[in-house]
């Protein structure tokens, strides 16, 4: 199997190279200090399995795979002891090693690794929003987005997004007057969000309620949520019922 090895300790990654080479049938392929590297690397070297750190500076390990999306290889995720990522890992039977991780528990969670990789009805991994979430401790939401364009990765605070538009297979991130997009659905997106925060006005968009500064009623059922920049979006009957119970 060719290997891809991530993470931000050097001394990590020496370890992990050394422990592989005793492992038959594994070729290392490539090792990345950081998220970024990360993404370039797969897309560049084309692994079959990746070892990736969770806890990196920047981009952690769940945003390398939401920004990977198909073009992930196989994942043994390493951490630092978490109580609720682990836990996550064990519900969705998702391999993982703790650091510092022992020699015998990595070989074997490589073999089981490339025996999912040779079973072609094996379960697909779960995509990078459902561990990211369930690896989080109760009550934490989501605290940013990272989105991929052009080859930029940009990291945007949920605090600095104004609303998030549906937009067929992609979500719009608004942010002032620029929108970024990402292939994401609606209803992922909003079971993370801090509901407190973010309140659906209508089927296609999302508001961060801090920006509101008033409703107009536009017709019988509808009305139009002015943003304090003098923006406006469509607000739906139950998404108005939503607002007011907010602000009340």
């Amino acid at each position: 199997m060719r290997t891809l090895i991530v993470d931000d300790e050097s001394l990590a990654r020496a370890y992990l190279v050394e422990q592989l080479g005793g492992v038959a049938g594994i070729e290392v392929v490539g090792q990345a200090a950081n998220g970024v590297e990360a993404i370039k690397m797969v897309e560049q070297l084309t692994p079959d399995l990746m070892l990736l750190d969770i806890q990196m500076p920047k981009l952690t390990g769940f945003d390398v795979l939401d920004l990977l999306g198909e073009k992930a290889p196989a994942v043994i995720f390493i951490t630092a002891y978490d109580e609720y990522a682990v836990k996550a890992f064990e519900v969705h039977a998702v391999d993982y090693l703790l650091k510092p991780v022992e020699a015998t528990r990595l070989a074997a969670a490589v073999e089981h690794a490339r025996g999912r990789l040779q079973d072609k009805a094996a379960k697909p991994q779960p995509s990078a929003q459902t561990l990211a979430a369930a690896a989080r401790p109760p009550g934490r939401k989501l605290e940013r987005v990272v989105i991929r364009n052009e080859g930029q990765v940009q990291v945007l605070p949920i605090d600095t997004i104004d609303y998030i538009q549906a937009q067929d297979d992609y979500l719009s991130f608004v942010v002032g007057k620029v929108k970024h997009r990402k292939q994401q659905t609606m209803s992922e997106l909003e079971a993370q969000l801090d509901a407190s925060r973010f309140v659906r006005v209508h089927r296609s968009f999302l508001l961060n309620i801090d920006r509101l500064a008033k409703l107009e009623l536009y017709s019988k059922d509808s009305w139009l949520a002015v943003l304090k920049d003098g923006m406006q979006i469509p607000v739906s009957r139950s998404g108005y019922a939503r607002i007011k119970e907010l602000i009340q």
